[in-house]
């Protein structure tokens, strides 16, 4: 599928099946993680076979099941570190859904004893993404409708309208989609209004909207 399939296509998913990751599609995966770390500078690792980070139970939102596998986002804390967490992050997350793989972005809900193992002396771990083959590729939730994240002085081209469309299928905490979309000419800009994790779901919905619009037709401000 391409990647504006893979945004319509991705849901977040909990629990999954005893199926490893390998082949071309270990390969193709390993390869995406290792472009982003050039581009970003982040520490974003795949911990693959590793039952310990959500083994037992864990209380929060959401319950896992049989999570083997996951992608550590981690780096040195700097301004734009968790908006570049949620960008490049979600850049992965639809890649694996590309090459049939099912996600789900993690907050709170593992043991961070278990990851901090895997970072690097003075990076600080932001969250973590569950990644396999899940029971099933999830189901889509219910969502804000565009007049609800967007503030508009003119009427939107084409392009913005694809942009919002796909932000609004973007994952975000608890389903918050708590963010703004401004609109001046061929310049947009791109707010949270707050909440948990509310700069990593601004990286994510804005990675959404470059897809959807096209990053030909704008310049973010």
């Amino acid at each position: 599928m391409d990647i504006k399939e893979a945004v319509k296509q991705r849901h977040s998913v909990r629990r999954y099946i005893d199926k490893p990751i390998e082949g071309e599609t270990l390969k193709q995966l390993s390869d995406e993680i290792k472009q982003c770390v050039y581009e970003s500078g982040l520490g974003i690792r795949l911990i693959k076979d590793e039952p310990k980070a959500f083994g037992g139970f864990i209380p929060g939102y959401g319950i896992f099941k049989n999570v083997k596998n996951y992608i550590i986002l981690s780096g040195a804390k700097t301004e734009d570190f968790d908006e570049k967490a949620g960008w490049y992050g979600e850049r992965i997350v639809l890649k694996a859904t590309q090459l049939g793989l099912d996600t789900c972005w993690v907050g709170l809900t593992f043991k961070k004893g278990a990851v901090k193992n895997y970072l690097k002396d003075g990076n600080k771990i932001i969250c973590v993404i569950a990644v396999g083959y899940g029971e099933n590729h999830g189901v889509q939730h219910k969502s804000k409708t565009p007049d609800k994240v967007c503030v508009l002085k003119e009427k939107p081209p084409k392009w913005f309208k694809e942009g919002v469309n796909a932000a609004l299928l973007a994952p975000t905490a608890i389903n918050q989609q708590r963010f703004k979309f401004y609109l001046n000419g061929r310049n947009v800009r791109a707010v949270s209004t707050g909440g948990f994790y509310s700069k990593v779901d601004l990286g994510i919905v804005k990675y959404h909207f470059s897809i959807g619009a096209g990053e030909e037709n704008f310049n973010w401000e």
